[in-house]
This record gives C-alpha cells, sequence and structure tokens, in this order.
C-alpha cells in the first residue's frame, strides 16, 4: 500500500495544489522520443507554448540529449540552442526549468529567466553547480546519476536498487546542504532509465513510498521510456516506437498523481493534465475510503 502525501510546496514553483505537470521541450537532434523535430528555436518554442496552452506548470528546456549512448554537445552548442528557448517562454508568462548538468548553461539559463534547474546527474558532473544553485536561490532537482549517457547502462548494478538509489540521493542531498542549497527549493528525482534496467524501474515504481525516507519533493520522469516500450512490445518482441507509448504514460500518470507525487515531466501534456483531474476527483470522492493509500 502506498501512503498519499500532502504535495510539497517549492518557493518560487507554481501551487496548484494538485500533482505537477513538466512540460518536456527537447532542443536536441537525437534525444529519443522526438528528436530533431525542435531542433530550431521557432519550432522549440511554439512548441513550448502549445504545452503551456495545454496546461503544463513547468516548461523543462533541454539541449543535450541524454539517452543511453549519446555524445554530449559542446556547452557553447548547448547555449545556443537553449537560451533564445527559454528567453522567450519566460518573456510569455511560462515558468520555465532548464534541463542540463552544466553550470555555465544553468547561469546564463536564469539570466534569461529560468526559474527552475533540471540537473539529471545531481551536482555530480560539475560540483560547481550545487554553489551556483545556493548562491542564485534557485528550485533545484536532484537526480540519481551514475554516469553520463556513453556508458551510463554499464553501471544498472544493484543490491537492492529502491535502497540503492536513496542511498545514493541521501549522499547528493548532503553535497547539496552543504553547498548551502535550502532544502525546500530541493526535488529529488530516481532516475528512471539512467543506469537503470526495465526491471529496475518497475522496482522503483512500486516501491516509490520508500523515497519518503528523504523527506523531499518527487518528480518522476518515466514518459515515453524505453521499459514502456518493452512492456508494449508486438508479437516479434519488438518495443513499441517512442511516440506511441503517450497511452501508457497517461495510465502511470494516473498512478502517481492518485499517490501525490509532486510532479511528473512528460512530453504529453494534456493527457497527464486529464489523468491528474481524474485522480484528484476521486481521491475528493473516496478519500476516506482509501485511508492513505491508494491500491
Amino acid at each position: 500500500m502506498i501512503r498519499v502525501n500532502p504535495l510539497a510546496v517549492v518557493p518560487g514553483l507554481p501551487q496548484p495544489g494538485r500533482t505537477l505537470v513538466v512540460g518536456v521541450v527537447n532542443v536536441t537532434p537525437n534525444s529519443f522520443s522526438d528528436g530533431g523535430e525542435w531542433l530550431q528555436p521557432d519550432a522549440a518554442i511554439s512548441h513550448g507554448l502549445q504545452l503551456l496552452e495545454e496546461g503544463a506548470d513547468i516548461i523543462d528546456v533541454g539541449g543535450e540529449s541524454t539517452r543511453p549512448g549519446a555524445t554530449r554537445p559542446e556547452a557553447s552548442e548547448e547555449l545556443r540552442r537553449v537560451l533564445p528557448v527559454i528567453r522567450e517562454l519566460a518573456a510569455a508568462g511560462a515558468c520555465v526549468s532548464v534541463d542540463t548538468m552544466r553550470t555555465t548553461v544553468a547561469e546564463r539559463a536564469i539570466a534569461v529567466g529560468a526559474r527552475m534547474v533540471n540537473d539529471v546527474s545531481g551536482g555530480k558532473a560539475e560540483p560547481a553547480m550545487l554553489q551556483l544553485i545556493a548562491e542564485c536561490g534557485m528550485a533545484y532537482v536532484c537526480m540519481h546519476w551514475r554516469g553520463h549517457s556513453e556508458d551510463m547502462q554499464s553501471k544498472a548494478n544493484y543490491a537492492d536498487v529502491v535502497s540503492d538509489v536513496i542511498a545514493e540521493l541521501r549522499s547528493q542531498l548532503n553535497a547539496a546542504d552543504g553547498a548551502g542549497i535550502a532544502s525546500e527549493k530541493v526535488i529529488i528525482d530516481p532516475g528512471f532509465g539512467f543506469a537503470k534496467t526495465a526491471e529496475h524501474n518497475w522496482q522503483l515504481l512500486s516501491r516509490l513510498d520508500e523515497f519518503d525516507v528523504l523527506g523531499r519533493p518527487l518528480l518522476v520522469g518515466v514518459s515515453r521510456k524505453t521499459f514502456l516500450g518493452r512492456l508494449l512490445a508486438n508479437a516479434d518482441g519488438n518495443p513499441r516506437p517512442a511516440k506511441q507509448r503517450d497511452d501508457a504514460t497517461t495510465a502511470l500518470t494516473t498512478v502517481l498523481a492518485l499517490r501525490r507525487v509532486w510532479g511528473v515531466r512528460v512530453h504529453s501534456v494534456r493527457a497527464s493534465r486529464d489523468a491528474i483531474a481524474v485522480a484528484e476527483r476521486l481521491l475528493e470522492e473516496r478519500g476516506s475510503l482509501f485511508d492513505g493509500a491508494v491500491p
């Protein structure tokens, strides 16, 4: 049984009283879900505005693909990709997050309007990132991470994936605390698909309540991930293509909203907002029958 926790409030970010929806804008040529589709700034800006219209609470803009095996772009190229998009979306009133592991990119993104830094390395790629966040007072997503995309899947070895991820995230949170980042500004992410097998991902989902011990809001990013494609494989065993995994993603959004996670990071915003609305209505109607838990 999963305990339903009150939704945390993160200063400086939207506070809708429900699971937040973080809409993904990949300004990259090689992201697993939509590589190249939003590479040009105008296309990325239009897509971000569409996600905002569909109900995204936060728009997460990233210029580096972190799919397994991906090669990192130069910092100058990452900046070229993301800065005009963040600037225009922030000017349009969006709450924008920058998805980056680089301190220089985060600093420039904050200067043009980003209000959250989503660091998939959780401060391990560049420890200077933690000092920047502490100085700027930004909201910060600290994800569990074991290495860069080129070889991260070779590090998917755990005695117990949930216990190990919690222990490693605790170490990362201690580093953030030591750098002076206010604890109420830090959101945790278990890092689904990052140095994780499909089975690891399912174990993490089934035991999300154990992350309560860390005492931080939880962001879950499972949208269109490979483990869903494998679950939905055709009769020949070929995984369902990424863009055909949105229905399964929406099903997980419903479960996560019933569990009252802080946020979900998704590609299909409207479907997730609909799923969350259903979950909220059900909790309102039958909350006492759930007795603090959902099946």
